[in-house]
């Protein structure tokens, strides 16, 4: 799944939340757009910076 770049903050924050709640806790995160549509401006962005 590539997730479009509005909800990828959200999804990061999701990731760093989760363990720090109870195992028995549910979360729901609700993805929207494409993230295919965006991946040559985040590469291009990550590259000018030697991520990748």
């Amino acid at each position: 799944i590539i997730p479009a770049l509005e909800p990828s903050h959200a999804l990061a924050y999701v990731a760093k939340l989760a363990p720090t709640l109870p195992a028995d806790h549910l979360m729901v995160m609700n993805l929207c757009g494409r993230g295919d549509k965006d991946l040559a401006a985040v590469l291009k962005h990550l590259k000018a910076r030697g991520k990748i």
